[in-house]
């Protein structure tokens, strides 16, 4: 739509950026510029367990503790997601139903909502189960760097204890989150895509 503006040109730029970026990296650099540097202006703390009380209100810290880990995970993701919607929305614009629509009388942006992004969203959806287990690894990572007792932490204290029977539970897990994913992505497919059925 907005092809070598510097619109364009940013986004590709961000998210080459994020992707590029390891999350264990990304996860260490949040930590120390928003937990550490600008700790006064932000309130999050480097380390942030869901379970810590705030002594005036005697409340969780529930939301405040969940800003920089899904920040620090939602990076990769995201830029993946931008380029694969610019490189699918790109390829869409070209069809000739496109160019049908526009003869039709269609708006700009009923072509572009109803039509072109409909059918762009097929590879994004494509990708989301890829990226969906590369999250999964990556909150080992995280859980690690904020403080978090969460599966990935348990599964790598239990690796260091050769608790074997803990590992294959959190390994089973793992797996039956995944292919809830796979079969939700197959859903979407039909969603978006009438064509498609399950």
């Amino acid at each position: 739509m907005k092809q070598h503006t510097w619109l364009d040109t940013s986004a590709i730029f961000t998210s080459i950026l994020g992707i590029s970026v390891p999350s264990f990296f990304a996860g260490i650099l949040m930590a120390y510029v928003f937990g550490f540097l600008l700790k006064d202006y932000t309130g999050l703390s480097i380390v942030s367990p869901m379970w810590d009380y705030d002594p005036f209100t005697g409340r969780h810290f529930v939301l405040k503790s969940l800003v920089l880990p899904v920040l620090t995970l939602s990076i990769r993701p995201l830029a993946i997601i931008v380029q694969i919607t610019r490189s699918s929305m790109l390829d869409v614009l070209h069809q000739d139903y496109i160019r049908t629509a526009y003869a039709k009388g269609l708006s700009k942006q009923a072509v572009i909502w109803k039509h072109a992004l409909r059918n762009a969203l097929n590879p994004v959806i494509t990708s989301i189960s890829g990226w969906f287990a590369e999250l999964l690894a990556g909150s080992f990572f995280i859980e690690y760097i904020f403080g978090w007792k969460g599966i990935g932490k348990i599964t790598v204290d239990a690796l260091n204890k050769f608790d074997f029977p803990v590992v294959m539970g959190s390994v089973l897990f793992t797996a039956l989150i995944f292919i809830l994913m796979s079969i939700m992505v197959d859903w979407l497919y039909g969603l978006v895509d009438p064509r498609i059925k399950i």
